[in-house]
């Protein structure tokens, strides 16, 4: 009896991609011979669409503008066993693209990242490599061990991750929503380095350094209140009990001398900063509990997904067979 190939998807969101698309679908269809390519578009103004079907990719459309609102319909209407997500600019190298599912189906892991690696000055700009190691670094101290490349567009994901993920963002700080939530999970992850090469010319990147970067650590900081409340308003907590006490301390100095208050507003303002700092700290407990018994849920629903049976040892060059 032949054992049926785990299902692969490559997942290709596009916004006006007409210049690259067309190598994006060839150069899959070469590395993952036998997997589906879906192009989903978002709008596109120019001839993407068009190219993208004539090239044999499924082509699917998403109203909804940015990549955020791209991913969520891709993991909602997508059924495999691997999905592979690569951006549509032709900067990702596809032939790294059969090692990453292999790795992902072989060792039972839920996300690989492709790990970004170039020595083209123009494919991977220094203010873009200065934001990106900064925003990993964030990410590092507020969630604990993390990626090295958090922003890389080049994922293979497994059937358990998509199925469980609920996309909140709706530009490109979904790539760190995605990290964020392996982490939060404790799913087994892993990075392959890939080669990164500069858009080819005529393609233009449609990421904002500043705006985007701004949105990214917004989303980071979002993240860690939500996914952690406790250290989250615990911090608040402390921020407040020292105010409360530097403003108080002359306070007290005075009343030691001579058995009395003269300012008694700011004796009133201290307890009450110290009052909130305590408000604040009982809200991050309670907001502990209904976060963990969130995670149990999401862990749940992770949980329900089947795990795609893992390839047969003798076949394993051939991962990509759907």
């Amino acid at each position: 009896m032949i054992e049926s190939q785990p299902r692969v998807a490559v997942l290709v969101p596009c916004y006006n991609e007409a210049t690259t698309i067309a190598a994006i679908v060839r150069d899959f269809r070469v590395a993952l011979p036998t997997a589906q390519i879906y192009v989903f578009d978002n709008n596109s103004t120019d001839d993407t669409v068009a190219i993208a079907s004539a090239s044999g990719a499924v082509v699917c459309h998403v109203t909804a503008q940015g990549k955020g609102s791209v991913v969520r319909r891709m993991f909602s209407d997508v059924e495999a066993d691997a999905y592979v997500m690569v951006d549509g600019d032709d900067t990702y190298d596809a032939s790294a693209a059969p090692r990453m599912v292999e790795k992902l189906l072989a060792e039972g892991m839920d996300m690989v990242v492709g790990s970004r690696v170039t020595e083209e000055e123009q494919a991977y700009r220094f203010g873009h490599r200065f934001g990106n190691r900064l925003l990993t670094g964030c990410v590092a101290a507020l969630f604990g061990r993390t990626f090295s490349d958090i922003l890389s567009g080049y994922r293979v994901f497994s059937r358990r991750y998509v199925k469980s993920f609920a996309a909140h963002s709706t530009g490109f700080e979904i790539e760190t929503e995605l990290t964020v939530h392996a982490l939060g999970l404790r799913m087994p992850v892993a990075e392959v380095e890939t080669r990164y090469k500069s858009r080819p010319e005529g393609s233009v990147s449609k990421l904002s350094t500043w705006r985007d970067g701004a949105r990214i650590l917004l989303t980071i900081l979002r993240l860690f209140k939500s996914e952690r409340p406790l250290a989250t308003y615990s911090i608040a907590f402390v921020l407040c009990a020292l105010t409360s006490v530097g403003m108080a301390a002359p306070l007290a100095v005075t009343y030691l001398e001579t058995g009395l208050v003269p300012r008694l507003p700011t004796a009133l303002l201290c307890t009450a900063i110290m009052l909130f700092g305590v408000i604040l700290l009982a809200c991050g407990i309670i907001l502990d509990a209904v976060t963990k018994g969130r995670i149990e849920q999401k862990r749940f629903a992770y949980l329900s997904v089947p795990m795609a049976a893992r390839p047969n040892p003798s076949s394993r060059g051939s991962a990509a067979v759907a």
